[in-house]
């Protein structure tokens, strides 16, 4: 399967979801658009203060600035953020 019908396929689960909640969702996928919300995206986490993975559970919870919290479901993000685990007894610091 190519990229753009991945990325199509993904975002027709998201809206059908969206719509089984009688809730509207928007799909954007490239141009001035796409642009304007990277940019949001990048206001958005540079407002971050902490970061709390809980790979077991698939979630990122984001501590901002304002004392807001946000929570992002991924089954991939959390073991990005997390530090992997240790075997060995550490050095004497």
């Amino acid at each position: 399967m190519d990229k753009a019908k991945a990325v199509e396929e993904a975002t027709q689960r998201v809206l059908g979801l969206a719509e089984e909640l009688e809730s509207a969702g928007d799909a954007t996928f490239a141009g001035d658009e796409l642009q304007r919300l990277h940019e949001e995206l990048h206001r958005w986490v540079d407002s971050v203060i902490a970061v709390v993975a809980s790979p077991g559970v698939g979630r990122v919870a984001l501590i901002h600035a304002n004392g807001r919290q946000s929570s992002i479901s991924s089954p991939d993000l959390p073991h990005l953020l997390s530090k992997p685990a240790r075997f060995e007894p550490r050095a004497a610091e």
